[in-house]
């Protein structure tokens, strides 16, 4: 029987995601796994001694998700591209100065930082965390039909 995956749970993990990481998904189970770029690459290269101490253990289940062809790398922040999602969010609000104030946020230097800060201040945090949960849901969700995979969509709808 094929597996039916919560897209609620890989949204989750996916936006709290370092940069400097990727998910994976079990084909077979819908098991996820994060896993840093950094003891990826020391297994790749066939360095893992230099895996840290609390992460040896975990050796034989990173090989298992390198080297299985079940284990499938999701989407990573650059597929996702969060900027292009700020902007949107942006573009959509009814207010114009919220808008004009957001779009000013996203294209000054420190983009990231004042977009947080302006929603916050604004208290609209809320309505931006609902909206670019449903737009990284629907990344995966594309992913998912991409890989044959079923999912259920059962996200928190505004």
């Amino acid at each position: 029987m094929a597996v039916t995956v919560s897209l609620r749970e890989i949204v989750e993990e996916l936006t709290i995601l370092p940069d400097e990481a990727t998910l994976y998904l079990d084909s077979s189970t819908g098991e996820l796994f994060a896993l840093g770029d950094e003891e990826a690459g020391l297994v790749e290269d066939g360095r893992d001694e230099e895996l840290p101490d609390w992460l040896a253990d975990e050796l034989p289940r990173i090989r298992e998700v390198l080297y299985s062809e079940r284990w499938l790398a999701m989407p990573t922040r650059f597929d996702v591209h969060e900027w292009a999602i700020m902007d949107a969010f942006a573009r959509e609000q009814a207010d114009a100065d919220l808008s004009d104030e957001l779009r000013d946020a996203i294209h000054r230097r420190g983009a990231f930082r004042a977009f947080k800060d302006a929603i916050h201040g604004r208290g609209v945090q809320q309505a931006w965390y609902r909206f670019r949960d449903a737009a990284v849901a629907d990344i995966t969700a594309d992913w998912l039909d991409e890989h044959g995979i079923a999912y259920a969509r059962d996200l928190d709808e505004p």
